[in-house]
């Protein structure tokens, strides 16, 4: 079994570097395979091929960033340490992942299909992941659903307006862009009644 996912994870990291590079439609299995050292077949047999493939690239992205979220983030002592610390985190993330993010976002909108499974594959898994965080508090959870929503959308937001589009596509400071971030976030918090985050 390790063998396998050794291998799967191997065909999903060669179509990330290839996808990124040559993009969706120009790069091959037969490449994608030889990149991984791993036989053409395998891509059929593992992922339906080369649409399924970058499915199961989404999944990967998406869990590992679950995980970081859920696992390597200590929680904040008040609302509004944590949730400046999300929007940092977010941030981060999309600047990692913005080869990912070449890769995913010109396929969603070339096919509204991919689309949509982008839709529920990620942002959907991450929104609730970051929603749980924030429900630890108790003024969270006692926040009307739709602005708890609002405070959770907003961290996704800033994260690919900050993370991935100032710096990747706009070409804007790294360092300024978080730190613009940084700053709407602690307008929305500050905004927030005082009860809520004190």
């Amino acid at each position: 079994m390790r063998d396998r996912d050794a291998k799967q994870t191997a065909l999903i990291l060669a179509a990330l570097k290839l996808f990124a590079s040559k993009g969706y439609e120009a790069t091959t299995t037969r490449e994608i395979a030889t990149s991984a050292g791993c036989a053409e077949g395998l891509i059929h047999r593992y992922f339906r091929g080369k649409a399924g493939l970058l499915s199961a690239l989404i999944r990967h992205r998406i869990s590992r960033e679950v995980a970081d979220l859920t696992h390597h983030i200590r929680p904040a002592r008040s609302l509004k340490e944590e949730y400046l610390q999300l929007v940092d985190w977010a941030v981060e993330q999309m600047w990692e992942d913005r080869e990912f993010l070449r890769v995913a976002l010109p396929r969603a909108v070339l096919d509204p299909n991919f689309g949509r499974a982008l839709r529920q594959i990620g942002p959907q898994r991450t929104a609730r992941a970051i929603a749980k965080r924030l429900k630890r508090f108790k003024e969270c959870r006692t926040m009307p659903p739709a602005d708890l929503e609002a405070l959770v959308q907003l961290v996704t937001v800033l994260g690919f307006m900050f993370g991935f589009i100032r710096p990747a596509v706009l070409r804007q400071d790294r360092k300024s862009a978080s730190s613009s971030a940084s700053t709407l976030a602690r307008l929305v918090v500050s905004s927030l009644p005082s009860s809520v985050y004190l």
